[in-house]
Order: structure tokens, then sequence, then C-alpha cells
């Protein structure tokens, strides 16, 4: 929330237009016109992640509260609603296909979830994992979850896990020396694909 009065920012609202202006750069470096909607598969997004990590801890809110309630699923990058947890994209991805399942109840430890919410996480991250390993053929997938700030993570008042494919010298010097992520995939494809397999089950 803003210290300014009569003005307010939710941390969905602020999220939202830090994707739309990644969206926006993302066209610009591939050279569209009028700002048209891109699906080419040469991005280089840098610098890498710094921009959510360095303002999660900032803003009012949560986002994995807000952005459920945003109606505009494609938008914000829920592929998938279930009973008690969503899935997401991650919009600062480590890959390409980089998700999240989230629960809707806003716990921060894993502990304080349901007993039906944390079976259902289960549940959808093993669904997750058979929809990446058909779409990407990854060499490997890392699924975790860090809880706390102390711990690494970037909204550390609302649990969420991560899978992400991953192969083998995916990590190599751009990421070690340079800090930047190659993604050879856009969002609005990695979203398509996604949601497409999961409305095909």
């Amino acid at each position: 929330m803003s210290n300014h009065k009569n003005v307010k920012y939710s941390a969905a609202k602020i999220y939202i237009a830090k994707l739309e202006l990644l969206r926006a750069l993302r066209r610009f470096r591939s050279g569209a016109k009028f700002l048209l909607p891109s699906f080419s598969m040469d991005h280089l997004w840098t610098p890498w992640r710094y921009a959510y990590i360095a303002t999660a801890g900032k803003v009012g809110g949560c986002i994995f509260c807000d952005l459920p309630k945003e109606g505009d699923d494609a938008k914000v990058g829920i592929v998938y609603r279930g009973e008690h947890c969503f899935v997401i994209l991650n919009h600062y991805p480590y890959t390409s296909g980089h998700v999240m399942v989230v629960p809707f109840a806003h716990m921060d430890e894993l502990q304080k979830v349901s007993v039906a919410a944390a079976h259902e996480m289960i549940e959808l991250t093993q669904k997750m994992e058979r929809i990446l390993r058909q779409l990407y053929s990854p060499d490997g997938i890392n699924l975790g979850m860090n809880v706390g700030r102390a711990a690494g993570a970037g909204v550390a008042g609302h649990v969420h896990m991560h899978i992400l494919p991953r192969w083998v010298g995916d990590t190599n010097f751009m990421t070690t020396v340079g800090e930047t992520r190659l993604l050879p995939e856009a969002i609005e494809m990695t979203y398509a694909k996604i949601r497409g397999a999961l409305e095909a089950k």
C-alpha cells in the first residue's frame, strides 16, 4: 500500500504491471511492431529474476492470494484450478516450463496446510511432472519449496511447490558469470502448451 492518500497498490496489481512490462520488452527486443504478441524463440531475459526478488517483500498483500481473484487466468498465468490448490507459471523462471503449485489458503508453513490441500498439492505436482516430461523431454525435474525468507522464498508468507524441467548443461557461463538466463520459449507459448496439455487430460 502506498503512503500517498487515496492511492492503493495491491501485490497482484504490481505483479501484473511487471508482467506487462516484461512482455512489452520481449516484443520490442524481437522487433514486433505495435507491441503485438510475439512467440519468437530467442528471448534474452536480464537481469535474471532480480526485478521480482528486489520487490517481493516490499509490497502489501500476497500475490498468491490476489492473483486468483483477478478474473483473467491467462493474464496472470494460472494454468489450472483445483479444489484446494492452483497451478501458475513462474514469470521469472529458471527454465522454460517452470510452474508452481499453490494452495488457495494463505499459510506460511507446510505443516499448517490442511491435509486435503497437501494431498492435492502432491497430486498436482505429480500431474505437472508428467506433463512437463511429455512436453519438454527433460533430463530431470526439480521439485521443491523454500519455506521462509531465510530459506530463499520469494513469497515467504505463502507456501508453494516449484516444478521445473532441467537438462544436462542448462547452467552455463551466462548463468554462473553473467547472472542471465537464456530461455528459448516465450511465456505466452509456455502457457498455451501447458494449458492445452492439462485440458487434454
